[in-house]
């Protein structure tokens, strides 16, 4: 008899056993797919130019040629500060030639991460861990994903954007809720 017990407890062990496999596996991915680790120790480098709009040309034979449009202007811009991780760099809102914005990131260099977006924001930008969820707290503007965790690149504005509206710019964790770093803007 003892030994037909001993066959019995050993088989619920065995059931047990993989169940708790079969639910750590399940963590275990579940907990790669939301934090996506890989990506902080990759680097994904952009280096794109400021764009601009080519002045138009007069027509062949015109008596008298436009004056050429000003090139692109800055109209503000601020420095990054770091918050959920270490982010540095320049923002600028450049207006070009055509008339439209764009948001500028020169020199960015923050951690690569999980849904990274870049916000225009309403929000006020606070040092420390006091900064790090404010920018959803009122209005903001998604100018799209970002390109990348280091370099220069450009984020058109739509033209709709009031940009009196919008006093600061954000890299913004969609997926956490957070801010890896922000930037106050000022009039240049």
């Amino acid at each position: 008899m003892k030994e037909h017990e001993v066959r019995r407890e050993g088989g619920r062990r065995r059931p047990l056993t993989i169940v708790a496999v079969a639910v750590a596996a399940v963590l275990v991915a579940t907990g790669l797919y939301w934090f996506e680790p890989w990506k902080l120790w990759q680097d994904q480098r952009v280096s794109e130019a400021l764009p601009s709009t080519a002045p138009s040309r007069p027509a062949a034979g015109s008596a008298s040629a436009a004056p050429a449009p000003p090139g692109p202007r800055t109209v503000a811009q601020g420095r990054l500060i770091s918050h959920e991780h270490t982010t540095t760099g320049t923002v600028k809102i450049v207006r070009l030639p055509d008339g439209s914005h764009t948001l500028r990131l020169e020199g960015l260099d923050t951690s690569n991460g999980p849904d990274l977006r870049v916000w225009l924001t309403d929000a006020p930008v606070k040092e420390g861990t006091v900064g790090w969820r404010v920018f959803d707290d009122g209005k903001y503007v998604s100018l799209g994903k970002l390109k990348g965790n280091k370099g220069d690149q450009n984020y058109p504005i739509p033209a709709d954007v009031k940009l009196s509206e919008y006093t600061s710019v954000t890299i913004w964790c969609d997926r956490f809720d957070v801010s890896f770093g922000a930037a106050a803007l000022a009039s240049a």
